[in-house]
């Protein structure tokens, strides 16, 4: 296995943990009162969206020739760090 055949398949473990993580949070906001709800539920499609993206980059990373895939990664770190901070503020503000 490749160094970009072993990060992608932690970025695919990652991704599967931040979706389980979403559908956790969105539970918790079906529980809550109407005001919260609204604002957890605003939360979670932003936490989808950034997750899309993230995805959206590590396909595009996969399909990248061996040379080109190196460059692409220091983008995709930079996005798994905020999407992790992203997930943390979230996390946070549910419990």
């Amino acid at each position: 296995m490749t160094n970009k055949d072993e990060y992608i398949e932690k970025a695919r473990a990652r991704l599967d943990q931040w979706t389980a993580e979403i559908e956790t949070l969105k539970a918790k906001a079906q529980e809550a009162e109407a005001d919260a709800k609204i604002r957890y539920q605003k939360q979670i499609e932003e936490l989808r969206a950034q997750r899309d993206e993230a995805e959206k980059k590590m396909k595009e990373m996969q399909q990248a020739s061996d040379n080109v895939w190196q460059d692409m990664k220091d983008g995709f770190d930079q996005a798994w760090d905020d999407l992790g901070k992203a997930f943390e503020k979230a996390r946070s503000r549910f419990k």
